[in-house]
């Protein structure tokens, strides 16, 4: 792959789950929401060409028996809930490049499109199935899969389902897929989840259902439209419609293949192995990358609609602010682990990392420049004892995003930010009288400021945008270039500094 900094025009694609639009977005989808923002943001600060897809899935099964509840159509059940989604993400700061719902026509073209190629490469096949099926996960299992005779998932029982349906000849890719993966060892991160998807392949894959008859909620299979395409295979393709295939050739191919796709840990079979798999058959490129996260847990539970236990993110923003809720989703969990979300964690995180650290270094600089400095800005030193920290704080934070770490990405910029601090309590500059010394280390710490307004503005950037105008700096952060504008030295000085209002008061548990 070209570097940014070698090639500003390289694209950077990156891709959400597609959430069910049988119930409204909760912490779990924003969860994988956010840190897929804050990551396609990173790489636009490395002056990357980047599209950001996130949509809602809103065939199968499993819809049509949430509007039938409710007295509804399928479509016009999924029309009141999609727009949730996409509004929620507006609120959330998300800053996707597209939205796709899959009851679009872009996307229905797209998707006959693809199984078409499956069939005529002879890899779809009329067969009968008879076998265990959980409705809320719109999948199969064994029963060395189930949990107390129940579906590990979602602990409630499966039903036994017979029928003629269509086939994916899954059980002709095992090889292929074990040789790509072997090409390309890097492409699933965190690394350990690679050895999940090989040892899920080596078990030996079984060819796997890519229609239904028993309901109509789907698309038609383009050459026998008595079957209706099987939600997962819908689903998945959402990742080449949107982006033209079946479409728009040039634009499918200014895109694809997609640099990660984020997912949660309980879906990375259909896309680790289903996927590549079914865009090999179609004579499609697999996708660069998978960055596969845990599950943000409440209680020690997944959160879902079927366990009752869902959090309103939208809700949260209101006690702690859009950022400061951002902060604590993106910093509380390294990605790939299972986080146990508690209102107690993101109150002391708040404290902690915004309040007592940032929120105080940037009211302590503000107070004493303007006290001190007749609130003029002096420009740091070429020699400063900072630049070191300064230079391992944007290496650390560099390599970390680059592994869609962003938790330690952060945590990199937070120790920053804590040898800035660590700075000033050494120099004690609220002491001492004006002069070259005191106007050395207000320098200095303000160009600490500066870059840490661009290392962390990929996760909390209405903050960042916010101090970089309190320091006088111009424009906007988020036009900045990593890694040429996070080099030391940068703060010209002279302008005018404003202390404006505590940015992250701190907050009291209720």
């Amino acid at each position: 792959m070209v570097s940014p900094s070698e090639n500003s025009s390289h694209g950077f694609y990156a891709s959400t789950p597609i959430y069910y639009v049988n119930a409204k977005p909760h912490l779990g989808h924003a969860y994988t929401t956010i840190v897929g923002d804050a990551l396609v943001r990173w790489h636009r600060l490395m002056g990357e060409q980047v599209h950001f897809l996130t949509g809602t899935d809103e065939h199968g099964l499993k819809i049509q028996q949430a509007a039938d509840a409710v007295g509804m159509a399928p479509q016009e059940f999924a029309d009141s809930i999609a727009p949730l989604f996409a509004d929620a993400w507006k609120k959330l700061n998300i800053s996707n490049d597209d939205f796709i719902r899959t009851t679009e026509p872009r996307h229905r073209a797209g998707v006959q499109k693809l199984l078409q190629a499956c069939y005529d490469n002879g890899d779809i096949e009329l067969d009968k199935y008879s076998g265990l099926y959980c409705v809320p996960c719109e999948a199969y299992f064994t029963e060395d899969d189930l949990v107390e005779g129940n579906c590990p998932i979602h602990k409630k029982p499966v039903e036994h389902v017979e029928e003629e349906n269509y086939f994916f000849r899954l059980s002709r890719y095992g090889d292929r897929l074990l040789q790509w993966y072997a090409d390309h060892p890097s492409s699933i991160v965190p690394d350990y989840r690679m050895n999940e998807v090989i040892g899920f392949i080596k078990q030996g894959l079984l060819d796997f259902s890519v229609s239904r008859t028993s309901f109509s909620w789907g698309i038609p299979l383009p050459w026998d439209d008595k079957h209706i395409t099987y939600v997962w295979f819908d689903a998945l393709a959402n990742y080449i419609t949107a982006i033209g295939y079946g479409t728009d050739d040039v634009n499918f191919n200014k895109h694809w293949p997609v640099d990660y796709h984020l997912i949660g840990k309980d879906i990375i079979r259909f896309h680790c192995v289903y996927w590549p798999a079914m865009l090999m058959s179609a004579g499609i490129e697999p996708p660069k990358g998978w960055a596969v996260g845990g599950w943000l847990l409440v209680g020690g539970e997944k959160m879902s609609k079927t366990t009752g236990n869902v959090v309103n993110p939208l809700d949260l923003i209101d006690d702690i602010g859009l950022d400061g809720f951002r902060y604590y989703v993106i910093a509380e969990t390294p990605y790939g682990a299972d986080g146990d979300f508690t209102y107690e964690g993101l109150i002391g995180r708040y404290n902690s990392d915004l309040a007592n650290n940032l929120g105080n270094l940037l009211s302590r600089v503000a107070t004493v420049v303007g006290k001190k400095c007749n609130g003029i800005a002096p420009a740091p030193r070429a020699d400063s004892p900072l630049a070191t920290a300064a230079a391992e704080a944007v290496a650390e934070t560099m390599a970390r995003w680059a592994d869609v770490q962003p938790s330690r990405a952060l945590e990199a910029t937070w120790q920053l930010i804590r040898a800035t601090n660590a700075h000033l309590e050494n120099n004690e500059p609220w002491k001492a009288e004006p002069g070259p010394d005191l106007d050395a280390v207000m320098g200095d710490a303000l160009e600490a400021l500066r870059i840490v307004c661009i290392l962390a503005s990929p996760a909390i950037p209405d903050t960042m945008q916010t101090i970089w105008e309190r320091i006088g700096m111009p424009g906007q952060v988020s036009d900045q270039r990593v890694p040429t504008s996070v080099t030391w030295g940068g703060y010209p000085g002279g302008a005018t500094i404003d202390k404006g209002e505590p940015l992250f008061p701190r907050r009291k548990l209720d």
